[in-house]
């Protein structure tokens, strides 16, 4: 369907001629440039926050966004910043995140943002600006082809020769990145395409792509025949990533597990997709994860793996991986199944849609001897836990989770940055609430906790529900320049840093796995308390454990952002881990 110039007052038509279905129009058709057709357009998509950063060629754009009080424009710091907080958007909102750069540095700069999307799934769509059409390939100032080097990294991009395929660009777009498995979409446009007029007729509310067309169904035979797998298993575990987010499918998950009374452990990605609390709850397995969730997965006689794609860190060694299991595979992206680990029943469709039928063909069961087997290895690891957070006179990390739980509640929001903290949240924070834990899985991208708290906090309307970010002294200092957007635009995040004057998890490994050659892993950093100060953002630093309680609750309760340091030992270790290439049953329990 390609959208065609017409003439003012008459309708718009496809190629084919026939009348293209138009959204509700704010206006009659009439002529506009591409800015403002690329305004309308979000407009009608229902976007209502753009992560942005202007630049030359995006200035015919910026113009005009005045206009258009409907769009509120975030000024980020940094793009990389932007396309993170457009991510986390997205991902709270289930809705589409939306941001900007520039030609040239401005698109380079979201390249990590979009890969971070792409690996985790997230729907982002990323606008960026191109040099004007004749000078593109004449190597001009700030051009750079950024539709090929974000070609792996996309669902797909386009760079829009004409102000006339705008609109129907922008479509395909929106739509691609939020069906099927979500992701990140590019669009490039020159200059000139921006200020270009042409006959706009209102936006398309109907678009089709040849050859995509996601499965939404999975093919009933195969759901009954996992139905009576699930019924005969005696030692059932449910394996679920983060396609139970995406499909919103967290009362089928309760339902499946409550009914077929079968323990749920979550992978990083698919935490508080299933209460915490809850008694099947089984927390998050692989390198990180607990040891009798790793007991559980090789001990099953059924592995039902539902949106999720049996990442490295998740089975560790492939060959010692579920070895006793049959598996039953569930996501909605073919290539995912049987890549990794061999589905003996593969179900192609969305998560929520699946789940449905099979939740119709499951019997209601008890396995208490299961139950009862799996929760002796939970007990040692609560113990082992326990005596993780049991040392007086130091202030552990573990300890700081536990009572952030405790004030928080379970409404917060929490997003992290990548490293030992983020290991530390997802063993020991409690998640009650659906979708409220945000972190950079697949990637694993270092920045990601401040501008995502961004883009959670203003995706969250309810102002009683807090939004958090935790994150390490060396990840903060990647996007630390986005505290002047917090202020600026008055997003009232809460930051914790956990400093070990340290890069905490390549310092483990140092000194696990390569003979303490701490290379390269102290880091120094400003003073964060001060650093607050100056940007007008209120902070504290937390050295001893009876202050931590009373401080996060401060925090939690000013009114605009704020920033609390808390000082913990350059030694502490996340444990358990599984060493590299070895298999989840080999894990390392503490650190002595």
């Amino acid at each position: 369907m390609t959208l065609m110039e017409s003439a003012p007052g008459k309708t718009a038509r496809t190629t084919s001629g026939l009348p293209i279905p138009l959204a509700a129009n704010r206006f009659t058709a009439r002529e506009l440039d591409g800015s403002r057709i690329l305004c309308e357009c979000l407009i009608a998509e229902g976007v209502e926050v753009i992560f942005g950063y202007p630049g030359g060629v995006l200035l015919p754009l910026y113009q005009v966004l005045g206009e258009y009080p409907e769009l509120r424009h975030i000024l980020v710091r940094h793009e990389q910043a932007g396309g993170h907080a457009a991510d986390a958007y997205g991902r709270v909102t289930n809705k589409v995140g939306v941001c900007m750069g520039t030609s040239g540095p401005g698109a380079t700069n979201l390249v990590t943002a979009i890969a971070t999307a792409h690996m985790d799934s997230a729907p982002l769509v990323a606008i960026t600006g191109q040099v004007g059409r004749p000078l593109i390939g004449k190597d001009a100032f700030q051009e750079t082809d950024i539709t090929g080097i974000t070609l792996p990294i996309t669902k797909h991009n386009w760079l829009v020769m004409d102000t006339k395929d705008l609109a129907e660009t922008i479509k395909k777009a929106f739509y691609l990145a939020q069906t099927g498995r979500p992701g990140p979409v590019l669009v490039d446009i020159p200059k000139d395409v921006f200020q270009s007029k042409t006959y706009f007729a209102g936006y398309p509310t109907e678009v089709k792509l040849r050859g995509y067309s996601p499965t939404i169904f999975g093919h009933t035979r195969q759901i009954k025949q996992a139905a009576n797998m699930i019924n005969q298993a005696q030692r059932p575990v449910i394996l679920h990533g983060h396609g139970v987010t995406t499909s919103g499918a967290y009362q089928e998950l309760a339902d499946l597990a409550e009914k077929a009374d079968i323990p749920v452990i979550s992978t990083l990605q698919g935490l508080s997709a299933f209460p915490t609390a809850h008694p099947l709850s089984l927390g998050m397995p692989g390198m990180h994860g607990g040891i009798h969730a790793n007991h559980a997965i090789n001990e099953s006689d059924v592995l039902i793996a539902i949106g999720m794609r049996f990442d490295d860190r998740v089975t560790g060694n492939l060959k010692t991986f579920a070895r006793n299991s049959k598996v039953i595979h569930i996501d909605i992206d073919p290539a995912e199944i049987g890549k990794n680990v061999p589905a003996a029943i593969p179900i192609v469709g969305d998560v929520k849609n699946v789940l449905q039928v099979l939740n119709k063909n499951i019997e209601e069961k008890k396995h208490t001897e299961w139950l009862e087997k799996i929760a002796g290895w939970k007990e040692r690891d609560t113990k082992r836990r326990a005596a993780e957070m049991d040392r007086r006179g130091i202030l552990p990390p573990q300890f700081i989770i536990q009572q952030m739980r405790e004030v928080l509640g379970g409404n917060a929001v929490i997003t992290v940055d990548v490293g030992q903290h983020q290991m530390w949240v997802a063993q020991h924070f409690e998640f009650e609430k659906a979708n409220t834990f945000i972190s950079s899985g697949g990637l694993g991208t270092m920045g990601f906790g401040l501008p995502a708290a961004m883009g959670a906090r203003l995706a969250v309307k309810d102002k009683n529900i807090p939004v958090w970010t935790v994150t390490g002294d060396g990840g903060f200092q990647m996007n630390l320049q986005e505290l002047a957007t917090c202020v600026q635009d008055d997003i009232h995040v809460k930051i914790a840093i956990f400093n070990n004057g340290v890069l905490g998890m390549i310092r483990q490994w140092q000194s696990v796995f390569h003979d303490k050659r701490y290379h390269s892993t102290p880091i120094t950093g400003p003073d964060f308390v001060k650093l607050a100060e100056a940007y007008g953002i209120k902070a504290w630093r937390v050295s001893e454990q009876s202050e931590v309680a009373q401080v996060i609750k401060e925090a939690n309760e000013w009114p605009g952002p704020a920033l609390v340091e808390f000082l913990i030992p350059e030694a502490e270790m996340v444990m358990p881990m599984v060493p590299p290439g070895g298999s989840n049953l080999d894990a390392i329990e503490s650190a002595e």
